[in-house]
């Protein structure tokens, strides 16, 4: 398992035609591999640093030493993973319901942390029309019309 200091990963999934995409990018302060914890042996995904990156390993057995020793490391982990899984779940509910124009809006919004604690970005970060549509769901002809 890994936690994110500095940089920005993304997580793809690779299709067994080679379609890839793009489930979630990851950055500072985020958890990478939290899998593990549940048993999880094989992964599904692939984590890619799309900038330069500082991560730290954690190892299984420090990681729930402390989840049962450390009862404010615990609650701040578990919010962590309740709302990486609310989140998991909106992109599922955005894709399946959504048209490919509202999944780019959402994304761009996600992406300046628009509605996040921390204060929203002026600016998207530098990502390519490609990637974006490997995250949305689409065509990168599609998300260049919009």
């Amino acid at each position: 398992m890994f936690y994110i200091l500095k940089g920005t990963i993304r997580i793809t999934v690779l299709s067994r035609q080679g379609k890839e995409a793009v489930i979630a990018t990851l950055g500072p302060d985020d958890f990478l591999g939290e899998g593990c914890l549940a048993g999880q042996r094989l992964r599904m995904a692939t984590a890619t640093a799309t900038t330069d990156a500082s991560l730290m390993k954690l190892e299984k057995k420090s990681i729930i030493g402390l989840l049962h020793d450390q009862p404010a490391f615990s609650e701040m982990f578990m919010s962590y993973v309740l709302a990486r899984n609310a989140r998991i779940e909106a992109d599922l509910v955005d894709q399946l319901f959504n048209s490919s124009e509202r999944r780019l809006a959402r994304m761009l919004l996600l992406l300046a942390h628009v509605g996040k604690e921390k204060e929203a970005e002026s600016v998207v970060p530098k990502i390519s029309q490609e990637t974006l549509a490997e995250m949305i769901g689409t065509t990168r002809a599609r998300v260049s019309f919009f």
